[in-house]
């Protein structure tokens, strides 16, 4: 990034004049946040909102819910706030700054970072998007479950960066050919079981033996039968489990050794 983003300006500026985003790489206002800090405001120790001045206005990329949280503490008219005002940065800057947050009033959901680092031309969010639309799939930044959308963004942009591409798409074709898209194969332990069995053990197992099971089984059995296990295996292991069952069966020749 520029030189820009080590120096700012403290100026005031009214509420009327600050601009967001949303259209591009910003969250929805919440009110509910907006009153939660309203309610426990602290002028000692409030955050100065940061704010980027492009194109003759000023765009908050960080604080929104404090400019609105000023308001309501002024009956719901503007007033002048005080504010970090950074120059020279163009929109996908200021997306990767908003990804970047940290402040607990401002903790991002991953599918808000996720759509930020996206706007903001990150090259592996750029890689993890392309991944995932080249299969038919698409992410789902409202991080819901539904038919051919990846909710699961942290879950499986972590797989991705840890596996790389090709092990990443290879896994999703296996889900979307045993189930279609189906909503709950899609879900987080469903996705990260696939990716790590296609891991663990490529160049070793049978695609389409793969395939042909899964098609057999319900998606979430993955889910309830890894569940059932407790502490018997630690986090995914026990998904993965399910599916080395499921790919195994009662067959001696076929089967896998277990490996984890």
């Amino acid at each position: 990034m520029k030189n820009s983003l080590l120096t700012y300006d403290e100026m005031d500026i009214n509420t009327a004049n600050i601009l967001t985003p949303r259209n591009s790489y910003q969250r929805n206002l919440s009110i509910t946040r907006a009153k939660r800090i309203a309610d426990n405001f602290d002028e000692r120790i409030a955050n100065k909102p940061k704010v980027s001045y492009r194109d003759g206005n000023y765009y908050v990329f960080d604080g929104q819910h404090t400019i609105a949280a000023r308001k309501l503490l002024n009956k719901g008219e503007d007033l002048p706030v005080t504010c970090k005002v950074y120059y020279g940065l163009t929109e996908q800057e200021e997306a990767l700054l908003f990804a970047q947050q940290f402040g607990i009033a401002d903790v991002l959901t991953a599918g808000t970072k996720m759509r930020a680092m996206i706007f903001g031309k990150d090259p592996e969010a750029l890689a993890f998007l392309n991944a995932t639309e080249s299969v038919g799939l698409h992410l789902d930044y409202a991080q819901k479950i539904g038919e051919n959308r990846i909710g699961c963004i942290s879950t499986a942009f972590r797989a991705f960066l840890r596996v790389g591409p090709d092990i990443y798409t290879e896994a999703l074709r296996i889900l979307i050919e045993a189930w279609g898209g189906e909503p709950h194969s899609l879900r987080g332990e469903t996705v990260r079981a696939i990716i790590e069995f296609v891991d663990l053990y490529h160049g070793e197992y049978s695609r389409d033996r793969l395939v042909s099971k899964l098609q057999m089984v319900d998606p979430l059995t993955i889910l309830r039968k890894g569940q059932a296990m407790g502490v018997n295996m630690a986090g995914y292991k026990k998904y993965l489990y399910q599916v080395f069952v499921i790919y195994n069966g009662t067959s001696r020749k076929n089967a896998l050794p277990l490996k984890f």
